[in-house]
């Protein structure tokens, strides 16, 4: 069973980008087939798999969600990039800005990815899309598409205080477009165990939030080697392979694909009790 989770929020610098490339580079070492879809006209998450020069790219994302608004048939490996990690990738650059714009007027909009999804999820047994830090149309489309988000934050006021608000959001999303949509779990980035407030801050997440929604045991424990592998185009894995920002990501690598197989199990459950039904 393939599972699409968007990597979400509005806030920027929370680590969306990172969260995308090291765990997507962790369910790789897992043996699972993973893509990557940048939807941020930044094109962060495109240089940081090591494609410095996204606007030069002759098809990205942009080109796909164009065929999608067209109504063109879709070539589920056309334009796909696969990194020396074994990563794929369906990178983006500056047009698409240009092109959300486009989709505004769209009929439909918000489903113009999830047309693109649908037509490659067979493919892969994991689809991570990298969010831009904003509510747009495209952020939208992202959680139309997935089947969960999970949410990355640092552990400072403004951030904790921006996820109820993200949250409500997800709820709209959930009650008129995706009614299937999950929250994956909340992610703690840039942890520094040091100073007792964001400790502080972290506990008051939990346990503000830990009965509304996952939040992942993991933490990120924030390190300059994160910026370092970004800078050099690869994951935190192939970088700095046993350093604490590896052995962080690898844990979270072990709960999402826990999460799945509880998913999976409660499926399977539903199942049988309609059958007998």
């Amino acid at each position: 069973m393939t599972k699409v989770i968007a990597i979400a929020n509005q806030k920027g610098g929370v680590g969306k980008t990172s969260t995308t490339v090291n765990l997507g580079a962790g369910l790789v070492r897992k043996g699972y087939d993973v893509l990557l879809i940048d939807l941020d006209s930044q094109a962060n998450l495109t240089m940081a798999l090591g494609y410095q020069n996204p606007d030069d790219m002759e098809f990205t994302i942009s080109n796909v969600l164009h065929k999608a608004v067209q109504e063109e048939d879709i070539d589920p490996a056309e334009g796909i990039l696969t990194t020396s990690e074994g990563i794929d990738l369906m990178p983006a650059n500056v047009q698409l800005s240009g092109l959300e714009i486009s989709l505004i007027n769209e009929y439909g909009r918000e489903n113009m990815l999830k047309q693109y999804i649908d037509e490659v999820r067979l493919n892969y047994d994991y689809i991570l899309i990298d969010c831009a830090p904003s509510l747009s149309v495209l952020t939208v489309n992202a959680l139309v598409a997935a089947d969960s988000v999970l949410i990355p934050t640092q552990p400072h006021y403004f951030s904790m205080a921006g996820l109820q608000m993200f949250y409500d959001t997800i709820c709209k999303i959930r009650k008129k477009m995706n009614p299937s949509l999950t929250i994956e779990g909340v992610l703690v980035t840039m942890m520094d165990n040091r100073p007792n407030f964001t400790k502080d801050l972290v506990a008051q997440l939990h346990e503000t939030y830990g009965d509304v929604f996952n939040v992942f045991e993991t933490e990120i424990p924030t390190s300059i080697r994160m910026s370092e592998s970004s800078a050099r185009g690869k994951s935190i894995f192939a970088f700095d392979k046993k350093g604490k920002v590896a052995a962080a990501y690898e844990k979270l690598t072990e709960e999402v694909i826990e999460n799945g197989r509880q998913e999976q199990t409660v499926q399977r459950e539903l199942r049988t009790v309609q059958t007998a039904r």
